[in-house]
């Protein structure tokens, strides 16, 4: 009989043991939520005047994005206009210029994926190749704006080579007479070396 009040003891003392063990860590994870909550410091002065301005940069650069997705849309028929397209196309057209080839294919999967066509990247990049002069490797902006002009127009020419071309053109046209070339300059001649 003793044995038995024991066991029976023992099981009850078990019992509340384990109530007050799982009691105990829902009190301690409710008041450890309830001081991590309250014991966020007040924002400063400063941090709360340059929040504003980073939600405004962010809102104008979403607003930039929605503008150049809206001109693709409109200055490109068929599915490279598309906004998935835009974004993925550039993407992969940025990473193969920064020759990350890898994940450059890996984003061509998914451009792929969307039914974009590849022939849009082919001449993107083309394109981008002509204007690599004047893309500036530590500025971003640079080759982001280009990236996108090449979107948009990937037949583009830089400006050196448009006006190069427009030259020989221009009096070729109408009836204006032909101007004489000037005669090339004489080259110097070499002096020769002096004896030694």
């Amino acid at each position: 009989m003793r044995q038995r009040v024991f066991e029976l003891r023992n099981a009850v003392l078990r019992q509340f043991a384990a109530t007050l063990a799982v009691s105990s860590l829902v009190i301690l994870m409710g008041i450890g939520a309830a001081s991590a909550q309250s014991s966020t410091p007040a924002p400063d002065q400063s941090k709360a005047a340059a929040q504003p301005a980073d939600t405004a940069k962010d809102a104008a650069q979403n607003q930039r994005r929605t503008d150049e997705f809206a001109e693709a849309a409109q200055v490109i028929s068929g599915p490279a206009g598309n906004p998935e397209c835009v974004w993925l196309g550039r993407r992969v057209v940025r990473l193969m210029w920064r020759d990350d080839l890898d994940t450059a294919f890996r984003h061509l999967d998914l451009y792929d994926r969307f039914g974009c066509p590849g022939g849009h990247i082919q001449a993107t990049f083309r394109c981008l190749t002509r204007f690599g002069g004047q893309i500036d490797p530590k500025v971003a902006e640079t080759l982001d704006s280009r990236v996108h002009a090449c979107w948009i127009n990937p037949a583009s020419q830089p400006q050196q080579a448009a006006a190069a071309a427009s030259q020989p053109a221009a009096p070729a046209s109408g009836n204006a007479q032909p101007q004489p070339a000037a005669s090339p300059s004489p080259a110097a001649s070499p002096s020769p070396a002096p004896p030694k």
